[in-house]
């Protein structure tokens, strides 16, 4: 098991998640990553879809995180970055932060 992934996300956060300035609301916020999620399956670009809609600062470089280790991110985002094989891309997951979905490179 590896003790280090290489992913990038998008973040849509809605009125009440963490650290969020968004007005939209929670099920405005499911609605849009759903949206996404299908554009990725239909071969949609992650990184292209991530500059533009991701609520994360990493969204302007194309939802990138880098390499992390455990327990550097919130639990949610970690289990599910680490069950993820290299090239997928995860279902939509909820953390204090908003829905995510993240794509492991590595």
């Amino acid at each position: 098991m590896s003790d280090q992934v290489t992913a990038s996300h998008i973040l849509v956060m809605h009125e009440g998640s963490a650290r969020s300035a968004e007005t939209r609301t929670k099920d405005e916020a499911m609605a849009l990553i759903e949206e996404l999620k299908v554009k990725i399956a239909d071969g949609g670009d992650f990184a292209e879809l991530a500059g533009e809609n991701s609520d994360c600062p990493s969204g302007q470089s194309g939802g990138s995180l880098g390499t992390f280790g455990r327990g550097q991110m919130v639990k949610a985002f970690e289990d599910t970055a680490f069950a993820l094989e290299a090239g997928e891309t995860s279902d939509i997951i909820e953390t204090e932060f908003g829905y995510h979905l993240i794509f492991r490179s590595a």
